[in-house]
C-alpha cells in the first residue's frame, strides 16, 4: 500500500494509533458482568418503551426510514 503524500498530520497519527491499537487493544474496557443499577433499569426501561413509538418502513430501493407509529401520540416526543 503506497503512502499518500497528501496525508497530513491527524491522518498519520490515527494510522499510527491504528497499528497500536492493533497490538495493545483497545483504549477502554469495561467489565460486562455487573449488577444493574436501579437508574440504569429505569434509563433502559425509559428508552424501551421511547423505541416502541417508532416503526421502520422499506421502501422498493431497499432504504429504510422511521415513522411515528402513532403520529398523534406525542407523550414520549
Amino acid at each position: 500500500m503506497a503512502k499518500d503524500k497528501t496525508e497530513n498530520a491527524s491522518q498519520r497519527f490515527m494510522r499510527a494509533m491504528g497499528r497500536i491499537r492493533m497490538i495493545l487493544g483497545p483504549a477502554n474496557r469495561t467489565a460486562l458482568g455487573h449488577e444493574m443499577t436501579e437508574q440504569n433499569r429505569q434509563l433502559l426501561v425509559q428508552r424501551e418503551a421511547e423505541t416502541q413509538q417508532w416503526e421502520t418502513l422499506r421502501r422498493p430501493d431497499g432504504s429504510t426510514y422511521v415513522v411515528p407509529r402513532n403520529p398523534e401520540d406525542k407523550s414520549l416526543r
